[in-house]
């Protein structure tokens, strides 16, 4: 366990056993259902009950990136840029101003009186802390390649000249990105006389603190199993005070657990994940809303350049053999089989990197790949695979993973399975692993080729090339293009819409060419309530962030 700044070491001690009383005494009473916390009814008027199967990896900023730990710090971490409900644009949240004053030089000024819930002052110092750690924990790996600084890949250094006013210092002039990824992942502030400097603090470490200045704080943690927020009265932020004064979210293994307990007001909102065929069931039955918000979310498959047949560190490492492994894949897997079988057009075939509806984007697969028509075609594969000398069937490791994406993730990978093998040119070994486990093992060369899915941290087709294709990703799958890095630096800075749009489009053509990921499937957002739930449209925007304020009951 990381040490606490030596200052608040007795608060935090005293911290840690106020939240195990609390632990042991959770606002929603009831009988245990074995399934994330307990089976009573619905909260009352001022409290609400979400169901989730998302998991949490770390709720520590600079340690996780995926979508079930940003929903908690999206409830109780401030961020200078946010996005108001029913909005992709982003707005001060807790900065009064924030402006670029040169052109690589963007400027924030926080609100006076800022306060973290523990009491500490709030100031620029803890904003200069929060990107400075997201930058070192990043570089010396110690979030164990899980963790969102590779947003921050235009921050040079960050300036505190005064108490209120942060200076952040950009390596290219003109970027059109950095407000918002201020709302991003990389972008919650944290208390630096909780959260260690170099390394990443614990869950219970956080909680003790009450190192929160967001909408709530959490009062009991039970790390995806129960936790319990309460509305933090000091939010001086964009989103305003909370609708709701108590938040329970219960943590489910099983969608089907999940789809009964709202089915039967067990809780109040099911958000992240039902099956496909549970939400076209849930669609008929009067005692709940089904609300859909725009979609975002993607599906794929992330090749390891290393690890893949023919990968750089294999015994039989060729490049263009690799390649042609690749290319065949893209050929035979048929998206829309996948669409319509498995998820019940709740999903829609994906025929390029950024999704359909944002600006850029194109279908560059499509054209590539398969029969020219987004459908499959088995005699190109064999020839794209002949060409290259490669031996069929080809022996392929894909792993994916069911308790983060769904149970329709195992449909899913089946089909694919099945398409692959029904052509004669590969041997499948399908696996699938826990989350927590998965998430350590695909930054670690562990997995040839792996299901990943996509849920944006803004609203722009930047979101969908940085993390994934500059050098250095967040997938740490060892694909490097000098060229495609130079272009996604290139968009990021470019300020005529029509010349970005182009580049965007070229990108997402060179990445199809090279095939480190194939993506599969495009998803729009899904959420169950109550009938008395109101409140869930309103958060299900285009900011892909779902903010349990917006929610209330009666």
């Amino acid at each position: 366990m990381v040490r606490l700044p030596h200052r608040r070491a007795a608060a935090a001690a005293a911290g840690l056993a106020a939240t195990a009383l609390v632990l042991t005494a959770c606002s929603s009473g009831g009988s245990d259902n074995g399934d994330g916390g307990d089976s009573s009814g619905g909260g009352s008027s001022d409290s609400i009950i979400i169901g989730t199967t998302d998991k949490i990896t770390t709720i520590d900023p600079a340690g996780s990136y995926d979508n079930g730990s940003f929903a908690v710090m999206n409830q109780v971490f401030p961020f200078l840029m946010n996005t108001p409900l029913g909005s992709p644009d982003v707005e001060p949240d807790i900065a009064e101003s924030a402006e670029f004053t040169s052109d690589t030089e963007y400027t924030v000024t926080l609100k006076p009186g800022l306060k973290f819930a523990n009491g500490h002052d709030l100031t620029s110092s803890d904003v200069k802390f929060t990107f400075d750690r997201q930058l070192a924990i990043g570089a010396s790996g110690a979030d164990d390649g899980n963790g969102p600084s590779s947003l921050l890949y235009n921050l040079d250094s960050v300036d505190a000249p005064d108490d209120t006013t942060v200076v952040f210092h950009l390596k290219s002039a003109n970027d059109q990105i950095f407000p918002q990824i201020l709302s991003s992942p990389a972008g919650p502030i944290v208390d630096e006389e909780v959260f260690a400097a170099d390394a990443l603090t614990p869950d219970a470490d956080i909680v003790a603190g009450n190192a929160f200045a967001g909408p709530y704080v959490i009062t009991s943690y039970d790390q995806n199993n129960l936790v319990s927020y309460a509305a933090n009265p000091d939010y001086q932020g964009l989103l305003g005070a909370p609708k709701t004064a108590n938040v329970d979210v219960k943590y489910y293994a099983e969608e089907s657990n999940l789809k009964l307990d709202v089915q039967q007001g067990n809780i109040d909102v099911a958000y992240r994940s039902l099956s496909a065929t549970d939400i076209e069931d849930l669609r008929g039955d009067s005692n709940v809303q089904v609300v859909d918000g725009p979609g975002g979310e993607i599906r794929y498959i992330v090749f390891n350049f290393d690890t893949m047949p023919y990968g750089a560190t294999t015994p039989e490492a060729d490049a263009a053999k690799a390649l042609a492994v690749r290319q065949a894949l893209a050929d035979l897997v048929d998206r829309e089989e996948i669409a319509t079988q498995v998820y019940k057009g709740t999903y829609t075939p994906l025929y390029s990197y950024v999704p359909a509806g944002l600006t850029g984007a194109n279908e560059a697969l499509k054209d590539l790949y398969g029969d020219g028509s987004g459908g499959p075609d088995a005699d190109k594969a064999a020839q794209t695979l002949s060409d290259a000398g490669v031996t069929t069937p080809v022996e392929l490791s894909l792993q994916y993973n069911p308790d983060h994406y769904g149970s329709g993730s195992a449909d899913e990978y089946a089909l694919i399975k099945d398409q692959l093998e029904s052509s004669g040119l590969f041997t499948v070994n399908l696996q699938s692993t826990e989350w927590v486990q998965y998430s350590k093992d695909r930054t670690t060369d562990v997995y040839p080729a792996y299901q990943l899915g996509w849920f944006p941290d803004y609203s722009d087709a930047d979101n969908y090339l940085t993390p994934f294709f500059l050098i250095d990703n967040f997938l740490h799958n060892h694909y490097e293009n000098q060229d495609v890095n130079d272009m996604i630096l290139e968009q990021a800075t470019t300020s005529d819409p029509e010349a970005r749009a182009t580049l965007i489009g070229d990108i997402q053509t060179a990445v199809a060419e090279d095939l480190s990921t194939v993506p599969l499937l495009q998803g729009a957002q899904v959420a169950v309530t109550g009938t008395d739930i109101s409140g869930a449209a309103d958060t299900l925007d285009a900011s892909f962030k779902f903010r349990y304020g917006a929610l209330s009951k009666g």
